[in-house]
């Protein structure tokens, strides 16, 4: 190729924002903390290592969402780390998702009233435009893999799905808005029924040996409180921020933030007995859940260690619970610090979904910026409701990083440390 069309190429590329490396060149330079593992001790998922250990051809620089697909496609099981470089987005968009035969307005119309799920050709081209959509935004992750983002990474409206996978790490992204353009409308889901939707930031279904760590959680510009009300209910385009589900395993969720998401972190699916029995052991530390709406999280059958987390929540018509007490769950909550409006009772913080028990240990309040008062959010639950929570979770977690951070000093660690951007 001559050299002056060689230079317009590498031009070009350049103002497309591709990044062209030599071949004589080195490789770019990898972060240190996109090489670090879990430390020892540190939760359910000690041992978790990722990509860290990927030679220099299995470091991957992807600036868009197809990048992002094709890093995470290759076939080997190799280490790899996947770098993630400015704002990827999926490559469509709801109006080209959308099957010709769908329309909102038409589905609204045809099942007004209609007491039994949809059925019929506006479901079926319903769930066509949702299959179009997931090919789209569902990106697989697979084992011995660290995702890691440079300065100011985002992901928006695409969702990681952790997969059958082992050994994977996720660290410092901003992950934004994985809603749903087409969410299933459920009139026996509840008393008054309810819309549901399909993606997470991020789900491990299956998934083993992971950890998520210093990443931000929300959903953008796109609130949940913004959602317009069809059949008298909610148009809910978001479903969990990070959950972890079917039988996973051996997770450490540490130093994230989530804010103003409603379903943010669900641990177990499924109230039926199988494949979840003796998976589901997760660690949560050091996150901020900054006025989220429930699920802080909502555990069934898994050992839970929920520690030295800041939970803010000062939006009283938002908030519903935060520790969801499960079926077959054992919950053991220590340290954590709760700065709430005078409007959320005491008695709020827990919620009681079929389970047996939990533990709870030093948990500390403050309404606004009055007095730091102790208290016990379990037995606040039990003063008010029957049958009562027990107060025992039936173990005490041996899987802890150094010591307790005391829960007064909770929100300045978190604040100071928690989320993305604080990495590199």
């Amino acid at each position: 190729m001559p050299r002056r069309t060689a230079l317009a190429v590498t031009f070009g590329l350049l103002l497309a924002g591709v990044a062209t490396v030599p071949a004589s060149a080195a490789p770019p330079t990898t972060p240190a903390a996109a090489r670090e593992v879990l430390p020892a001790n540190d939760g359910w998922g000690a041992g978790t290592t990722g990509g860290s250990a990927a030679a220099d051809d299995h470091v991957y620089v992807v600036r868009t969402r197809d990048e992002l697909a094709t890093a995470l496609a290759a076939t080997d099981t190799a280490p790899r780390i996947v770098l993630v470089a400015g704002t990827l987005r999926p490559d469509g968009d709801c109006a080209s998702y959308a099957d010709p035969d769908y329309s909102l307005d038409a589905f609204l119309a045809a099942y007004q009233g209609v007491t039994a799920k949809p059925t019929g050709p506006l479901e079926d081209a319903r769930v066509r435009s949702a299959k179009t959509q997931a090919a789209d935004v569902q990106l697989k992750v697979p084992s011995n893999t660290t995702i890691f983002g440079l300065a100011n990474a985002r992901l928006v409206g695409l969702n990681l799905l952790v997969s059958t996978a082992d050994n994977v790490i996720i660290r410092n992204l901003r992950l934004e808005d994985a809603a749903d353009c087409f969410p299933l409308w459920d009139p026996t889901d509840g008393a008054a029924g309810n819309w549901n939707s399909a993606y997470d930031l991020i789900t491990l279904t299956g998934g083993t040996h992971v950890w998520a760590d210093h990443n931000t959680f929300s959903d953008g510009n796109n609130v949940d409180s913004a959602q317009p009300i069809y059949y008298g209910r909610p148009y809910q385009v978001h479903d969990g921020a990070l959950d972890v589900i079917r039988a996973s395993d051996l997770v450490t969720i540490s130093y994230n933030v989530f804010q103003e998401h409603d379903k943010t972190m669900l641990i177990g699916s499924t109230n039926t007995v199988g494949a979840d029995v003796g998976k589901l052991r997760v660690t949560v530390h050091h996150n901020k859940f900054a006025n989220i709406g429930q699920r802080a999280p909502r555990v069934r059958f898994g050992q839970v260690d929920v520690y030295d987390n800041y939970y803010y929540e000062t939006d009283e018509d938002f908030y519903q619970y935060s520790w969801g007490v499960g079926v077959y769950s054992a919950i053991y909550a220590e340290n954590n610090f709760f700065l709430r409006s005078a409007d959320i009772p005491l008695d709020a913080v827990v919620y009681n979904w079929g389970g047996p028990a939990m533990t709870e240990k030093g948990s500390l309040t403050r309404v606004g910026t009055g007095k730091v008062t102790a208290v016990n959010f379990l037995d606040e639950y039990n003063a008010t409701h029957d049958p009562d929570l027990g107060t025992d979770a039936g173990w005490t977690p041996a899987l802890r990083a150094g010591s307790l951070t005391p829960t007064a000093q909770v929100p300045a660690v978190v604040n100071s440390s928690a989320g993305a951007g604080r990495l590199c």
